[in-house]
């Protein structure tokens, strides 16, 4: 996959993702971002203050890997992750960041590892999440977070901001939905099973299933 040519294309494909993700109930209100990598280099990202669930393809912002804004309105606060995935990730094209309910609530619990907040339950979260690290709370907008989240993306496309939500990169914009549909889930699954004693997945099996760097 290369980086999206048709920008026309591109902003259909961000606000259909935005509107589908919305009206599932994984973001809510003006919570939650999209972005996708043209082939340009720049990035068209959802703007600031705006609902995944109203947002059209002619509001959409568009940013360098630098975070400089280019035109359209004023992009996301957290505009400076996308550009930091990117970086990190020349094979990823789309970034999802979402504040959906159980992901974020797995965010919020005490004790987490930092390197893997959530166990490997099921196959496929193995197969398109992989191992998720956690990263300590920033406010939302925090550029100190940066550096931070772009040494993390080196080499995990998937990560849960510390009270906030997940970030999910992929090769196409399906392919980070997909990914972080399936955190959401493991992170409600994770929630109904605890103070019940859980099988994971072993290490081994969960290696030969988890996703290339």
């Amino acid at each position: 996959m290369t980086a999206y040519r048709d920008e026309k294309a591109a902003r259909a494909l961000l606000v259909r993702t935005a509107r589908s993700l919305f009206t599932r109930g994984l973001t809510h209100g003006s919570t939650g971002n999209l972005s996708v990598r043209l082939a340009d280099g720049s990035l068209l990202l959802t703007p600031t203050g705006s609902s995944l669930g109203t947002v059209e393809e002619a509001e959409l912002s568009r940013t360098d890997l630098n975070n400089q804004h280019l035109d359209g309105p004023r992009p996301t606060k957290e505009a400076f992750l996308h550009a930091a995935f990117y970086r990190a990730r020349p094979t990823a094209h789309a970034v999802v960041h979402l504040h959906s309910t159980h992901a974020a609530a797995v965010s919020c619990l005490d004790g987490l590892d930092p390197a893997r907040a959530l166990p490997p339950l099921t196959a496929y979260y193995a197969m398109r999440v992989g191992a998720l690290p956690l990263l300590p709370y920033h406010a939302p907008g925090d550029r100190s977070l940066e550096p931070l989240a772009e040494r993390t993306a080196r080499d995990h496309h998937a990560v849960l901001l510390a009270n906030h939500g997940p970030v999910v990169a992929g090769a196409t914009m399906e392919q980070a939905a997909d990914a972080i549909e399936e955190l959401e889930e493991t992170a409600r699954l994770h929630l109904l099973l605890r103070g019940h004693a859980i099988r994971p997945l072993s290490p081994e099996q969960a290696a030969a299933l988890a996703p290339s760097s």
